[in-house]
């Protein structure tokens, strides 16, 4: 685990201070936020073991076993506590409402009767691109 002694996740990987959902797994955790930050009952934040900022610079091994385990807390989310379905959000660099610089993802629990919607509610101010899909392929 490459961490950074600033960061508040490796700082909790390292001591193990957090309630945890998954720790075991070699190459990322899970485990729930603040309880005045979760945004339902349940609510689970995934994280790599690999220090990196976000989706942007996250290698590729990094990516999946985050990605991995956002799956199986779902899925654990629908058979243990009766979701019926789960918000995946994740904020990367700035300018996007990241709060900690380590990739992490927010498992949300969802039901029919919580009338929640975690998007978000306003669209960017940013014109219209000419050509947008052109240039991203081009920058692929």
């Amino acid at each position: 685990m490459a961490d950074d002694q600033r960061c508040v996740f490796c700082e909790l990987m390292r001591t193990g201070a957090a309630r945890w959902v998954a720790e075991d797994d070699d190459d990322a955790v899970a485990f729930l936020p603040l309880p005045e930050t979760a945004l339902a009952p349940g609510h689970t934040l995934v994280v790599p073991r690999e220090h990196c900022a976000g989706v942007l610079d996250a290698s590729p091994a990094a990516l999946f076993a985050a990605t991995a385990l956002v799956q199986r807390v779902g899925r654990a989310m629908t058979r243990t506590i009766g979701a019926t379905g789960v918000v995946v959000l994740n904020a990367s660099g700035p300018h996007s409402g990241q709060s900690v610089a380590h990739l992490h993802f927010h498992v949300v629990p969802c039901w029919p009767d919580d009338g929640a919607v975690y998007w978000p509610g306003d669209r960017s101010a940013r014109p219209a691109i000419p050509d947008v899909h052109t240039l991203l392929a081009a920058g692929l």
